[in-house]
């Protein structure tokens, strides 16, 4: 897929952690992570964020700040998540203090982060490498009515999804949610994707808008959100709403397996090449991913912020990260080191935001990109799929190890 990032000055960093006593700090598990994985975060100081330096905090502050409008409403107490990021508390100060301060330049903001702050360097099972891709919110062209062209539907909640939330019932399901609908008073898996595309939706879920390409309606359940160009030239954009609750399955390894795509060649551009090559055969290997995504409307964003994430938040291009929920926090600054083709000379040093999550977003090292919106943004997301690492910023409130 894409080039694998190296980890740098990962020789600079152990003779820092040596001058400065870092010692490991194991944060506590979540009972609903992945068994046996063992998240640890390591103290560290800012000069061995790689790039630190050179960013411009600036940006990231603007993401954090929309953050701190969903922290300041949190109850005092409540537990930010993570298991180590402490309550509400910790960081609604640091909060008020961003915002009395803004705005800020880069060199304020980087005086706030570091004032404020303490990054710890992220492990899963004592490694610090980890997988990071990317996403982004695509633009269709649309109709609010079915005609010949527009014929692809895009559905809203069906009246008879059922979404559970299994904490509720026992402390061990904490985080695990399901989705299904009740038959016969009973509680039975909701549709696969290939019943749904057979039409066993009719009646029972409204369509908010057609599309002309069912491709284009595949990768936007992907993506999550989108933007729809109608033909009295207004836009309007669409946000995932909730979904079937089937497992989500990468149809790219799918296609890798059969020998359609070859190793090292597997990304957006070129499954959807190679479903656009194939269009008799496209239907049964999108039909391979039974995951299916339901939309809302989500009208009165300004056009320049992102979608709302899953922190309910806008998100922020370039600045807003996908995590594990379970694992990391959101609101959470995260000094993320990766390559991406869209950095001029490859190297990814930047300071995001833990603003959403998703399905395939699993593991202490594991976060995907929002790039923003549009083709050029599509072109940076499909082919984002890089080794890195990633330090976590806690307000220094918190007794981390200590």
């Amino acid at each position: 897929m894409r080039p694998i990032a190296r980890l740098h000055r990962f020789g600079a960093f152990l003779c820092l952690c040596v001058v400065a006593a870092c010692a490991p700090v194991v944060a506590p598990t979540p009972p609903e992570a992945k068994p046996g994985i063992k998240l640890t975060l390591v103290r560290v100081g800012f000069a061995a964020l790689d790039g630190w330096a050179e960013d411009r905090q600036s940006a990231a502050l603007g993401a954090f700040l929309k953050s701190c409008a969903r922290i300041d409403k949190l109850p005092t107490e409540r537990p930010m998540g993570g298991n180590f990021s402490g309550t509400a508390a910790d960081w609604k100060p640091v909060c008020a203090e961003a915002r009395k301060r803004a705005p800020m330049d880069n060199g304020a903001a980087r005086r706030f982060f570091e004032t404020h702050f303490q990054p710890f360097e992220v492990r899963a099972d004592g490694k610090p490498e980890g997988l990071f891709t990317g996403y982004y919110e695509p633009e269709l062209k649309a109709a609010l009515k079915k005609d010949a062209r527009f014929r692809v539907p895009l559905h809203g909640r069906p009246s008879d999804l059922v979404t559970v939330d299994l904490g509720q019932f026992r402390d061990a399901w904490k985080g695990e949610r399901i989705a299904g609908r009740v038959d016969k008073d009973r509680l039975v898996p909701y549709q696969a994707r290939a019943e749904i595309e057979a039409g066993a939706l009719d009646g029972r879920a409204p369509v908010l808008a057609w599309v002309d390409d069912p491709v284009d309606a595949f990768f936007l359940q992907i993506q999550g959100s989108g933007r729809l160009a109608l033909a009295d030239g207004s836009m309007r954009r669409v946000g995932y709403e909730a979904a079937n609750g089937r497992p989500y399955v990468a149809i790219g390894k799918a296609l890798l397996d059969d020998g359609a795509l070859e190793k090292g060649n597997v990304s957006m551009q070129t499954i959807r090449a190679w479903l656009a090559r194939n269009p008799a055969k496209a239907p049964a290997v999108m039909n391979k991913n039974p995951s299916y995504v339901f939309f809302r409307w989500q009208d009165g964003l300004d056009a320049n912020d992102g979608p709302i994430g899953a922190e309910g938040i806008p998100l922020t291009a370039g600045r807003s990260l996908a995590v594990d929920r379970k694992l990391m926090p959101f609101g959470a600054p995260l000094w993320l080191e990766t390559s991406s083709l869209e950095a001029p000379d490859g190297k990814f040093r930047r300071l995001m935001i833990a603003q959403d999550t998703g399905g395939a977003i699993t593991g202490p090292v594991r976060g995907d990109i929002f790039f923003g919106t549009g083709d050029k943004a599509g072109e940076h997301a499909g082919v984002m799929n890089a080794k890195g690492r990633y330090f976590v910023l806690l307000p220094r409130a918190i007794p981390v190890g200590d």
